[in-house]
């Protein structure tokens, strides 16, 4: 698996409903190679899938096409994205990179790791990773979408899912809720992150930056 080198400044954004600005990266000229996310090849492995700023996480994929050369982003849902580093395609169309979670990422909102080839068309695409703060806690906004036996599925405005457990109250579905907690692999409920509410308060509604989640 290839280490790839140290983070430079961003130098390039798409026009994807998706992607990515990282914090204090500065707005991203529009890339003229569109996409949507049913047109992207999801990145196979991903660990650890959560952690704070300046946590090292490891990519590997064998389903990417063939390219001269790799690009990865990281960033937010609904805007530009900021390179972490380059590297090579393996002989067999195999890609591994250790990459840096930036110390200005934030933790109120999911962000995901993208390749992209050397014209910065993007070619891969993560499931959501969790930046956390140091006590290993998220802060989410977003919507009670659903309550049924033990899941309570919270939605938030870039379009992800999590099951809520813990200090939740009396929520109902349609209450606009900002959520803090720890988050963890489901279990109860599988379609979905879990997140062991800390604190929980009501909000006005957020603006969707993704109308229906992304996976």
């Amino acid at each position: 698996m290839s280490r790839f080198p140290k983070r430079r400044a961003a130098s390039g954004a798409i026009a994807l409903p998706l992607l990515l600005l990282a914090a204090g990266s500065g707005a991203a000229q529009a890339h003229p190679n569109p996409a949507t996310p049913d047109s992207l090849r999801q990145i196979q492995t991903m660990e650890p899938r959560m952690g704070p700023p300046g946590t090292e996480v490891s990519l590997y994929t064998e389903n990417i096409p063939l390219q001269a050369r790799v690009v990865v982003g990281m960033g937010a849902v609904g805007t530009g994205f900021e390179e972490l580093g380059t590297g090579d395609q393996g002989e067999f169309g195999e890609i591994g990179a250790t990459v840096r979670v930036p110390e200005d990422a934030t933790w109120d909102r999911a962000v995901v790791f993208i390749i992209f080839n050397g014209n910065f068309a993007p070619t891969g695409l993560t499931d959501p990773f969790h930046v956390t703060d140091s006590a290993g806690r998220v802060q989410r906004t977003g919507v009670i979408v659903r309550r049924e036996n033990e899941c309570v599925i919270f939605e938030d405005r870039d379009g992800y899912a999590y099951s809520l457990t813990g200090a939740i109250g009396d929520v109902r579905p349609g209450d606009d809720v900002i959520v803090e907690g720890t988050p963890s692999r489901s279990v109860a409920c599988p379609e979905a992150d879990t997140i062991e509410v800390g604190r929980l308060e009501p909000t006005e509604p957020a603006e969707r930056t993704h109308p229906t989640p992304l996976r």
